[in-house]
C-alpha cells in the first residue's frame, strides 16, 4: 500500500487515515468529525474546480476543502 494525501485520492478510491495534519483548530475539527487515525474513509467525488472534495467517512458524508485533506495521510488501497 502507498501513502498519499487524501487530496490526492480519486473518485471511489479508499484509504486508510494514518495521520491527520493542520493547524491545532483544524486539526481538532477534523477529529471531532471522526476523522482519526485507522478510520477507513472512500473519496466519493470531486467538485468540477477541484474544492470541496465530498468523502464517506464512517456512514456518512463530508465535504472538506481541498486544503484540509491535502493535510490528512492515508494509507490507500
Amino acid at each position: 500500500m502507498s501513502t498519499k494525501s487524501l487530496g490526492e485520492l480519486r473518485p471511489g478510491e479508499k484509504g486508510r487515515i494514518i495521520r491527520v495534519g493542520g493547524g491545532k483548530g483544524v486539526n481538532r475539527r477534523l477529529r471531532d468529525m471522526g476523522l482519526v487515525k485507522g478510520s477507513e474513509i472512500e473519496v466519493e467525488r470531486v467538485a468540477p474546480l477541484g474544492d470541496p472534495i465530498e468523502v464517506r467517512i464512517k456512514g456518512y458524508h463530508l465535504a472538506l476543502r481541498r486544503e484540509e485533506a491535502a493535510g490528512i495521510q492515508v494509507e490507500a488501497g
